[in-house]
């Protein structure tokens, strides 16, 4: 009893971290990109949503593989960790191919014997046909697990469907850099520096990935008296690349 509590707490564990290493996944690519700049929140949110939902519904499923397996005799742990990492799909395929059949307790030797055996393969003994009450019971188990875990897949589904038809219509990205919207980041920089002090703005980096945009918003109280002046060098220019600066 203590080592099937043991491994159940081991289990929801391992789920927790890996929630939170996805929100801080999440954080990170939220701090790299300068935020969602350009990108419409809904998309990220419905990413998440979607993740957070195919990991319920690998859970659920792999919580009813974890009861299926105690009530089988076989190794619950390693195969809701089986489940929950194969995703359900290919997950609960390979554990149907691999189920084994509902088994009994010899009442004489302890042995575990299949609830249609006749007689005990370990000792002979035969067994009373009205003793095992096991074959009444062949319903479904933890239906609510199963619910869930159908519920979860749906709105999964529904996330990645809501996902897809926004990226597909186009208004919720925004990559054109003359626009006087906020712009979708879609490059890198490496081993960059970035500082704004007195009105000046310093970005110096090592290099750059194809679409990687920065922006700066700089305020003019009088544009009659100020000047906004751009110090632009590259130390190597690869062959085909450009520096584009646009003033919007």
């Amino acid at each position: 009893m203590n080592n099937t509590n043991k491994n159940r707490r081991l289990l929801y564990l391992g789920i927790s971290v890996i929630v939170l290493l996805i929100f801080l996944r999440f954080g990170l690519y939220f701090l790299k990109s300068d935020g969602f700049s350009g990108l419409s929140m809904l998309l990220p949110i419905l990413i998440l949503c979607f993740t957070l939902f195919a990991l319920c519904t690998s859970a659920f499923f792999a919580a009813w593989v974890y009861q299926d397996c105690k009530k089988r005799g076989e190794d619950p742990v390693l195969w809701a960790i089986v489940v929950f990492i194969a995703t359900p799909f290919l997950g609960l395929l390979i554990y149907f191919l691999r189920r084994s059949e509902i088994k009994t307790i010899c009442p004489d030797c302890g042995h575990r014997i299949s609830v249609n055996a006749k007689y005990c393969e370990e000792c002979g003994t035969y067994i009373e046909k009205e003793d095992n009450s096991v074959m009444v019971k062949q319903g479904t188990h933890h239906l609510t697990l199963i619910a869930a875990g159908v519920v979860s897949m749906a709105l999964m589904i529904v996330c990645l469907t809501g996902f897809i038809a926004s990226v597909a219509v186009g208004n919720a990205v925004n990559t054109d850099a003359a626009s006087n919207e906020r712009v979708w980041n879609l490059g890198t920089i490496s081993m960059n520096y970035n500082a704004y002090l007195d009105d000046i703005w310093k970005l110096d980096f090592r290099n750059a990935s194809e679409g990687f945009v920065k922006e700066q918003d700089m305020a003019i109280a009088d544009a009659d008296a100020q000047l906004l002046h751009a110090d632009i060098s590259c130390g190597k220019v690869p062959d085909g690349a450009t520096l584009v600066l646009w003033l919007v």
